[in-house]
């Protein structure tokens, strides 16, 4: 009733979808944060044009109950933010089970940091549709990507656009005429003639082309999933260009499209992503990335997303104020486990955390305050951790769920058991200790750093 929302930088551009009201609040600094609402990128595409973070949570960990659906399968409560750790702090305000939302569920956050060293997944080829400062700025943003170490991973698009193209193309429409059919029918000159040919498409579409589709989305989303039993995240640009507000009048639909190319398919997959902020074009406009992964990996892009924003350093919205310095972004739901011994990465009990759906976090060292032993008898061979040395000892830390911490925890044989290690990054986490009876006598390995080197003697 107001108008259209224009760009916070230029006025002349668009602010970026049906959630861009809130995100342009937040971009002026008249608000701290805002919600939005994501079924195709609506809580992505306005954050990339406006210099803002947008976390784009897990479906249903945020209750999307009394939100108008636009496509209620699909659509999620979004958070607007000038940070990540803010954004972080309103999802663990937010989340939480709602047994009145259909779709909502309950999902635990793994793990709250990604590796010091992630795989990220960047498209083999990418589409701007011609414009070139927007691929300039996303090459920046690469390089700076680079200079946080990932190790990068090329990998096809076409899976993804696939998926996308189910939501405008294929019978996903028809969701749409089921949450606003009613209405049309009762105010058929209330609705904008865009919206109307969009949902009218429905028509297209019956029961048995649903069924295929939906089989065809199970599908994408298995393929979807074995990419990233390999990698941390898929990197792409947030938007692949950006259209003045005359451009997309005239032609809504091609536009409109366009601007959700990387954003589409997200919600299909059932994945979580998040918008954060990077090199700004050379027309002065922002850009940035954003990065995705599966279900339950909102923190671990969460604090992928800081790290970069803080080496790529914009300003905070159109405020001209300098990005604070980073934050811790909590723990998360989830308990970080050290391991020592057999249950490292290939070895003879490592099957006992993959079964409990645990996840690898990283390689480290233990402060020089420990000593190894290898345990005499047992099947397989296993070392005891003894806090009584002047060792670093090499161990991998892992990320659990609670439940599934509990229930690993309860396994345990004497004489190991869990405590406190102390790590060289300065945290102390659950981890394998050995009683002191059990290592006398047993051969004192520590001169190996680790297990593995000792094994590999």
């Amino acid at each position: 009733p107001y108008g259209v929302v224009r760009n916070a930088f230029d006025p002349e551009y668009v602010s970026g979808g049906s959630s861009s009201g809130s995100a342009v609040a937040v971009a002026r600094g008249e608000v701290l944060f805002a919600l939005g609402t994501d079924t195709a990128g609506s809580g992505r595409v306005p954050a990339g044009l406006n210099n803002l973070v947008g976390l784009k949570p897990s479906r249903g960990l945020v209750s999307a109950r009394g939100v108008v659906p636009a496509c209620q399968s699909l659509d999620c409560v979004s958070l607007f933010a000038l940070t990540v750790p803010d954004a972080v702090r309103v999802l663990d305000v937010a989340r939480g089970f709602d047994a009145a939302d259909p779709y909502a569920r309950e999902l635990a956050l793994w793990p709250e940091c990604a590796p010091a060293e992630p795989r990220l997944a960047f498209p083999a080829a990418l589409e701007f549709y011609g414009d070139e400062r927007a691929r300039n700025a996303f090459d920046r943003a690469v390089a700076v990507l680079a200079g946080l170490g990932p190790t990068r991973v090329a990998y096809d698009l076409s899976l993804f656009q696939e998926a996308a193209a189910l939501l405008y193309e294929g019978p996903w429409v028809a969701e749409r005429m089921a949450a606003i059919g009613g209405f049309l029918a009762q105010h058929p000159l209330g609705v904008h003639p865009v919206v109307r040919r969009i949902v009218e498409g429905a028509t297209a579409f019956d029961a048995a082309s649903v069924f295929r589709a939906l089989t065809r989305l199970h599908e994408l989303r298995r393929e979807a999933a074995r990419l990233f039993g390999d990698i941390d995240a898929l990197v792409v640009p947030t938007v692949p260009t950006v259209y003045r507000i005359d451009e997309v009048l005239a032609e809504p639909f091609t536009t409109n499209r366009r601007l959700g190319h990387y954003t589409n398919f997200v919600n299909l997959l059932d994945l979580a992503a998040i918008a954060v902020p990077g090199p700004f074009r050379t027309d002065g406009l922002p850009a940035g990335i954003t990065l995705i992964g599966p279900a339950g990996s909102d923190r671990l892009l969460a604090d992928l997303a800081q790290r970069f924003h803080q080496a790529a350093a914009p300003s905070l919205g159109t405020t001209g104020r300098a990005l604070p310095p980073a934050e811790q972004l909590g723990e998360g739901d989830g308990v970080t486990l050290a391991v020592v011994g057999a249950h490292l990465r290939g070895l003879a009990l490592n099957g006992e955390l993959l079964a409990l759906g645990a996840r690898f976090e990283r390689e480290l060292r233990t402060t020089p305050r420990y000593r190894l032993v290898a345990l005499a008898g047992g099947t397989p061979a296993r070392p005891g951790l003894v806090r009584d040395g002047t060792s670093a000892i090499a161990v991998e830390t892992w990320r659990l769920s609670r439940e599934a911490f509990g229930i690993f925890v309860s396994r345990i044989a004497a004489p190991l058991s869990i405590g406190r290690v102390e790590l060289e990054d300065g945290r102390q986490v659950p981890g394998f200790l050995c009683e002191g009876s059990a290592a006398v006598g047993s051969e004192d390995i520590s001169r190996f750093g680790g297990w593995r080197a000792y094994l590999a003697r």
